[in-house]
């Protein structure tokens, strides 16, 4: 089952012909996913390496080509934009992959997806990989920046805030013989479309997902809201990890959601609303596999 997409998606990429979309829609056309059509305004007619369709509008995209999902690799000043023009052609999910959005931008996309089908993953974010059945795991779908290689197949959610972080715990998970069901990468800026609480609760109905990892860092209050939530609803065994515990307070520390203020957001009360929820708690980066090894018994 997995999560959010799957080997049959159909994906286009907005910012197809920039470098460095380019660079990543030839390592997810290698990893096996779907990648159905590229939008570049002005760049309608021509193909990506000789196969995908580049189109002028994500509209005529979709129609041509029953793209479901969009991966979205525009510049920041024109990223709000590119999310705004997937969501008015009706696509499921929009991944936003792009770093540097202004807050203003992001808060004038929110308003204008209130109800609005389109889920958006992001900004900020490394995206959405569900393993392959192939060697090693390809054919599966890999949309944004992840390292395709290091994922393995199998009944692990994975959720996280960072990037990086979902890589390492993605490498810990594979090297112990634990492969992963979806890995949703959801970005680190303040404002986002998918928040922890709304992937863990697509991980609790999905039935391929047995457990979960997630992964957290200072800032706001996303991961005591999951965390609560998963109390009272969730049974699958959940390890988690909050990066920035020696962040001082008002300072941001990496991503911009990431800021401790007026005494909420600390890595302490995270951790301690995971440890209350029934979360085996990593202390370090590096236990993150070994705290899911724990919470499975």
């Amino acid at each position: 089952m997995a999560i959010l997409v799957d080997e049959n998606t159909k994906v286009l990429i907005q910012g197809i012909t920039g470098s460095f979309g380019g660079r990543h829609t030839q390592l997810s056309l290698d990893y096996g996913t779907q990648i159905v059509a590229g939008v570049t305004p002005g760049k309608g007619g021509q193909k990506f390496a000789d196969t995908v369709p580049i189109f002028n509008t994500v509209e005529e995209a979709v129609a041509e080509t029953g793209a479901t999902v969009s991966a979205i690799f525009v510049p920041p000043p024109f990223a709000a934009d590119a999310i705004l023009e997937s969501v008015d052609a009706g696509l499921e999910l929009a991944v936003a992959i792009t770093e540097g959005i202004p807050v203003m931008d992001m808060m004038r996309v929110r308003a204008a997806m209130e109800g609005s089908k389109t889920r958006l993953i992001g900004p900020n974010c490394p995206g959405i990989v569900t393993p392959g059945t192939g060697e090693n795991s390809h054919g599966g779908c890999r949309i944004g920046i992840a390292p395709g290689y290091i994922h393995k197949r199998g009944n692990v959610g994975v959720v996280s805030r960072s990037g990086t972080l979902t890589y390492e715990a993605v490498w810990q998970l594979s090297a112990v013989g634990l492969g992963q069901s979806t890995c949703v990468g959801i970005g680190g800026d303040p404002i986002n479309g998918t928040s922890h609480l709304d992937v863990l609760k697509m991980f609790n109905d999905d039935p391929e997902t047995e457990s979960i990892i997630m992964i957290g860092e200072i800032g706001g209050t996303a991961e005591e809201e999951a965390a609560a939530w998963a109390k009272d609803n969730c049974n699958k065994p959940i390890a988690g990890f909050i990066a920035g515990a020696t962040a001082p307070p008002g300072r941001r520390m990496g991503h911009a959601g990431a800021i401790i203020s007026g005494g909420q957001g600390t890595a302490e009360a995270k951790k301690e609303a995971m440890r209350d929820a029934g979360i085996e708690v990593a202390e370090t980066p590096a236990e993150m596999g070994t705290a899911l090894l724990k919470a499975l018994g």
